[in-house]
């Protein structure tokens, strides 16, 4: 309702040439809208109003709720209307599996938000298509390879991660704390090791500064009047939000640009120590072969770098949030967890290599990131073409949403969907058993790129926690009070709360 709030407040604003212009444009919506629901090869959905679309009937705080609602009624594919926005929604796994793997040439390209169109200007690997986002993908991901993704060398990074952050946590002397800013500091630092080729102490000042804008940017992207200008861009141009997303990028850009003056003046081409370098040497080799126009530009670095820290930092440490928030909740679960790690491991450092003889913990990591989904609505997607898919014709440029929460909760391959039960990743003996519903990282081309070094960091930060601490809820909170009540940004992160480390060693 806020940002009906805010719209009939801008309505109230505007001078009578805006109100004739609004009015127009309401009209012309609603002639498309109406005249067009002839064509019964287009997705069925609830109808939508002239301007508000189906606004009215959206949980706009979690409207992933409402779409999954909207399926049970409309199926698995329908049309929604976010405003004037025409979005057409897959939910359920054989239906997002077919679009984004079978399909995934058609329903492979992003649809950038308002906001991402202004701040990367086609620039970087989140938000943009066709030749840009190919070179950065593949160079990207190619290096990431080579400093270590998914190896060996890579697991050593992580684990003395690991190490700083236990200090950090027994510094809390078992005493109520906000989880989000250490764990945030450990993801931040892997992806900083991976960009930069080093990590920052955690009472860095300009590091300290770099985590919270992640985090006040993951804010601001949820925020109502983000959203509201997401959709009205004419109409909310001037709120705070949008100024106070490009003070934060301004600040982000000044202190790269620092950063990759530095690395610049200490570059060794024999030896690259992390993403920045190997582009920086690359760049060089293109314009010495007297190649001036590629995508290896300084706006495509910074862009490839902040959307980076945003992406892989926000959604492990939200996850890792989770499943501490899971385990206080859930005391036997917890203690289930220790004492395979006790068995298996004993006090020795935990290794990826364990992760077959931690069936248990596995599953307890699995089935946080299916209950939780941090990323419940994946990013919008829309198609390179038209295409008549499970019946329906989808047309070229329209915006897709592939539910992912109704893959992760899709009562077809889950036992209990919106019930924290590790033993949908366990067989009758016990032993882990892989599920093709398991959709977090999404799939298809874009898959996220990184997901091989998510999926270190989070079962070696979560066995390496588990391990060293007991995690309870805040004196005078009992564990049914611990709720999972989802807060809204670009990642759903649960509501801020306490939780006391309580050491083991």
């Amino acid at each position: 309702m806020e940002i009906l709030k805010s719209l009939l407040h801008a309505l109230n604003s505007v001078t009578m040439l805006d109100l004739f212009f609004v009015l127009l444009v309401m009209y012309l919506i609603y002639s498309v809208i109406f005249f067009s629901k002839g064509n019964s090869k287009e997705p069925p959905g609830p109808i939508p109003l002239p301007l508000l679309g189906n606004l009215l009937q959206l949980d706009l705080n979690r409207p992933f709720y409402t779409l999954l609602e909207f399926s049970k009624k409309y199926g698995s594919v329908f049309t929604v209307y976010f405003g004037p926005k025409k979005v057409v929604v897959l939910a359920g796994y054989r239906t997002v599996k077919d679009a984004l793997v079978n399909h995934d040439e058609v329903f492979g390209e992003r649809d950038a938000l308002q906001i991402m169109q202004e701040l990367n200007k086609g620039h970087g690997l989140l938000w943009t298509n066709g030749d840009t986002w190919r070179e950065m993908r593949r160079f990207t991901l190619s290096n990431l390879r080579d400093f270590g993704m998914g190896k060996k060398v890579c697991e050593g990074k992580i684990t003395e991660e690991c190490l700083h952050l236990i200090e950090l946590l027994k510094d809390y002397k078992g005493k109520p704390f906000d989880t989000s800013q250490p764990i945030t500091f450990a993801a931040a630092n892997m992806i900083c090791l991976m960009v930069y080729g080093s990590r920052f102490e955690y009472d860095d000042p300009e590091f300290k500064c770099m985590v919270h804008r992640i985090s006040k940017m993951n804010n601001l992207f949820g925020s109502t009047s983000l959203q509201a200008y997401n959709l009205y861009p004419l109409l909310f141009k001037w709120v705070a939000n949008r100024k106070e997303v490009f003070n934060v990028a301004a600040a982000n850009r000044k202190q790269n640009v620092a950063l990759f003056s530095h690395l610049k003046k200490t570059l060794n081409p024999e030896t690259c120590r992390g993403l920045v370098d190997a582009f920086l040497v690359h760049k060089k080799k293109l314009k010495e072969s007297g190649i001036n126009d590629s995508p290896f530009n300084n706006e495509n670095l910074l862009m490839m770098t902040t959307n980076l820290f945003n992406a892989g930092t926000e959604t492990t440490a939200t996850t890792l949030r989770w499943g501490l928030l899971l385990m206080a909740k859930y005391p036997k679960i917890q203690e289930q967890v220790h004492e395979e790690l006790r068995k298996v491991i004993g006090d020795r450092q935990v290794q990826v290599a364990d992760r077959r003889s931690l069936p248990f913990t596995d599953a307890v990591i699995h089935e946080t990131q299916r209950l939780v989904n941090v990323i419940p609505a994946g990013l919008p997607h829309k198609t390179s073409r038209d295409i008549t898919f499970q019946g329906y014709l989808i047309k070229k440029g329209t915006t897709v949403y592939p539910l992912l929460t109704s893959v992760l909760h899709d009562p077809s391959e889950w036992e209990k969907p919106h019930s924290f039960h590790p033993a949908h990743f366990l067989d009758k003996e016990g032993k882990f058993v892989k599920r093709d519903a398991f959709m977090p990282f999404s799939a298809g081309r874009r898959i996220c790129l990184a997901e091989s070094l998510a999926r270190m960091e989070l079962f070696l930060f979560f066995t390496t926690l588990l391990q060293h601490f007991r995690f309870t809820p805040a004196p005078g909170v009992t564990e049914d009070e611990l709720v999972l009540t989802v807060q809204g940004g670009l990642t759903f992160g649960p509501l801020p709360h306490k939780l006391c480390a309580v050491s083991r060693m």
